[in-house]
């Protein structure tokens, strides 16, 4: 299924024969300082096998035309040691989670517009953790604190009442703390950081 997300995204933007202008002014009758959003990941809840169960809801502000600061909550389940990259070992049996963790992340971002629609951004995700067995049974609470960093560029469509920014990213965890044994076990062989593509969207209001 995140296969087929990130295949949706690509062709989204390379479908799309829309004008598309991603540089702000403050001069621009379109402008909006506000917007609201969320992620194409989201498709990922169609899944019938390891369904993320994944919401997240953007809410932002422009402090000037190329600088944004973010409030984002993510929640979602994984049942996968979160450092296996996309290839033949993702959710390859054997390799998953004796269960599954539940989390749910208050983030903060900030994103910064260098030239037309090229951004960088920064968001910092504070997840807390419930881990549960493979009977559903919690065994233990713990948090991590996860690093995004993306590169990406903006489209902006509608007259600027619709944007879509498909991005690459790396996310690094610096803390993780009272992860349960049993999970510690099957993700010590992966890294602590994660390549993936970002396909965030947003309408300004």
């Amino acid at each position: 299924m995140q296969k087929k997300i990130v295949w949706i995204g690509l062709a989204l933007v390379l479908a799309s024969r829309l004008q598309v202008n991603a540089q702000y002014a403050n001069q621009d009758s379109t402008y909006k300082r506000w917007f609201v959003g969320s992620s194409l990941y989201m498709l990922g809840n169609f899944a019938k096998v390891n369904n993320p169960e994944y919401v997240q809801l953007n809410l932002g502000y422009r402090i000037t035309p190329k600088d944004v600061l973010s409030l984002d909550f993510k929640r979602s389940i994984y049942s996968w040691p979160i450092g296996i990259p996309f290839g033949p070992s993702f959710d390859k049996p054997g390799l998953n989670y004796p269960g599954h963790a539940r989390i749910l992340a208050p983030t903060i971002g900030y994103q910064r517009f260098w030239w037309k629609g090229v951004f960088t951004s920064v968001h910092a995700l504070n997840a807390f953790e419930k881990y549960l067995d493979e009977n559903k049974r919690k065994i233990g609470n713990g948090y991590t604190l996860y690093l995004n960093f993306h590169l990406g560029y903006q489209l902006k469509f509608f007259k600027n009442r619709f944007f879509f920014e498909p991005a690459i990213g790396c996310s690094y965890w610096p803390v993780r703390t009272h992860v349960p044994e049993s999970f510690k076990s099957v993700e010590k062989k992966w890294n602590n950081y994660f390549i993936q593509p970002g396909f965030n969207f947003g309408f300004n209001i």
